[in-house]
């Protein structure tokens, strides 16, 4: 988003893009909106739920310019869930700590829990994209659910304070 954006000024961005696959190595589903709950993550995505538990990888996001950027370097086009994220977030740099919550739309509560590292897989979507999206966090973060609610394509993401 341009610097002169008034709701990048703000610290707001926009959730562009949701996607969930049902068990490991599943293809990537997008979809216009889901329910997030503190049990599960995001409905229909196997990493939320670890039995029963929360998992600390249970909701990842990434931000569409790290996206952008790691694709440049390596000059090629992939779809973003490719990346394999759960969200794809636009016009917000999303914090680089541990324990920062996030709020989307007006229930939806996240709150960091580490980064997430780029795997091997990434390398077969495009030679390098590991290493394009290893620094400064390219590769997104995990979070736990700590309140749930409904998401949508074009919701409102912010950094809680």
């Amino acid at each position: 988003m341009p610097e002169s954006d008034p709701s990048a000024a703000a610290g707001v961005g926009i959730l562009a893009g949701i996607a969930r696959h049902a068990q490991p190595g599943a293809a990537m589903e997008t979809v216009e909106r889901a329910a997030v709950t503190p049990e599960g993550g995001i409905e229909g995505d196997y990493r939320g739920g670890s039995k029963g538990k929360p998992h600390r990888r249970q909701v990842t996001l990434m931000e569409h310019g790290d996206w952008a950027a790691a694709l440049a370097e390596v000059g090629a086009a992939v779809p973003w869930q490719e990346r394999r994220a759960n969200l794809l977030i636009d016009g917000l740099d999303l914090p680089q700590d541990r324990g920062v919550r996030l709020r989307i739309g007006a229930q939806v509560v996240l709150e960091i829990t580490r980064e997430t590292d780029p795997c091997s897989r990434m390398d077969k979507l495009a030679p390098g994209l590991c290493a394009a999206l290893t620094p400064d966090w390219r590769g997104g973060v995990c979070t736990m659910v700590i309140t749930g609610g409904a998401i949508a394509i074009g919701d409102a993401i912010r950094i809680e304070t």
